[in-house]
């Protein structure tokens, strides 16, 4: 082979290795630019510096209108209805005669009281006379003994205790006397009328089944609603609420919260809590059924966070802080979930970078490279 042959043979062994080389170098150069665009061109997480807040919020519930003061009037003495003054829906005022009646074994009693307590006050004070002479003539030595004068002495306090009783029973008897009439206890309306003249009532017997008067106050009332458990935290004792009802539904009635009960109902797990609502107007009824709207306020003590930073996943609820640019995932519970922000509550601080949206693509101890942060959410 001649020297120009075998130079050949030498040369392009060589140059082939050269070109497959500077390939290689190419394509290696070419990868590492691709990553770094597409490292570049990939966003970076959006998160926000972890701040408490507060939420405000309200639920709607239903609730009862009954009469601020109600009472059922029946008669305390057997008797028969004498007189009625008043009918169903009456407005009557304090002290005002609903009704008499009349049982006249009470006159009776009552004049056979009255001489029973003439014939005591003679007795009592012929005997306080008597003590009072042999009083005056025990002074002189001699003429009385201080037997017949301690005899005639508690004499004198024996009929003293028996006028005492013979007021008594006069009174209690005059006491039965008076209850032959009604008298309204407050200022109200008479929703309801059992009897008609001439009806049997009195305090036991079939005559006592219903009462003679049922007599409920209207121009003011009660808003009476229960609340669950899950909501008493948010309650405030002063709130003001909007609630309307099925007879009115285009007004809207306002009321203030005034009563809570402080006990929750064994069978429902609520609070019972009571509103006045003054009814001057009479547009509202007792027992009416109002749809109220119970505001919920809190106090700035609970992280709020948007609801796209909370994790539900299937093994609990997390949020995924960002710390020393790797993700930790922190396990929290939720509170109220209001205009698309959720309370939290967990391990965590004031301050701490939160992503805004978490998925379960951001690994537990993953590293973040790019990450933008707001102040506050």
């Amino acid at each position: 082979m001649t020297p120009v042959f075998k130079s050949a043979a030498i040369l392009l062994p060589v140059m082939v290795w050269a070109v497959i080389l500077q390939g290689c170098g190419s394509s290696r150069a070419e990868d590492e630019k691709r990553g770094k665009e597409t490292e570049a061109a990939a966003p970076a997480l959006e998160a926000f510096t972890l701040q408490k807040g507060a939420l405000s919020s309200s639920i709607r519930m239903p609730g009862e209108l009954v009469a601020f003061q109600r009472v059922d009037l029946y008669a305390k003495v057997s008797s028969f209805v004498k007189k009625l003054y008043v009918d169903v829906g009456s407005e009557v005022k304090t002290g005002q005669l609903l009704v008499t009646m009349e049982a006249p074994e009470v006159n009776s009693q009552l004049s056979g009281a009255e001489s029973r307590l003439k014939s005591q006050e003679a007795i009592y004070l012929s005997s306080k006379a008597t003590y009072d002479r042999l009083l005056e003539t025990s002074k002189t030595p001699g003429t009385i003994s201080q037997n017949d004068l301690d005899i005639a002495f508690a004499k004198q306090k024996s009929d003293l205790a028996q006028l005492d009783a013979a007021r008594a029973a006069y009174k209690e008897v005059g006491a039965n006397k008076d209850y032959l009439e009604i008298r309204a206890p407050f200022n109200g309306v008479i929703s309801r009328r059992n009897v008609s003249p001439g009806a049997y009532v009195g305090p036991a017997g079939k005559g006592s089944d219903l009462p003679i008067f049922t007599l409920q106050e209207q121009k003011k009332l009660r808003l009476v609603i229960s609340v669950p458990e899950a909501y008493i935290g948010y309650l405030d004792n002063k709130s003001e609420v909007d609630f309307t009802t099925k007879a009115l539904p285009d007004k809207t009635f306002k009321a203030k919260i005034t009563r809570l009960s402080g006990v929750l109902d064994e069978r429902l797990r609520a609070q019972s809590i009571e509103m006045d609502v003054e009814n001057n107007d009479k547009q509202l009824l007792p027992g009416m059924v109002a749809e109220v709207s119970l505001p919920l306020s809190s106090e700035a003590s609970a992280f709020v966070v948007p609801s796209s930073a909370v994790l539900n996943a299937s093994r609990g609820v997390y949020v995924i802080k960002v710390v020393n640019n790797k993700a930790a995932w922190v396990p929290v519970k939720t509170g109220r979930q209001v205009d698309g922000k959720t309370e939290i509550f967990g391990d965590l601080s004031l301050n701490d970078t939160i992503i805004t949206t978490a998925n379960e693509e951001i690994r537990d101890s993953s590293d973040i490279k790019q990450v933008k942060v707001t102040t506050a959410q």
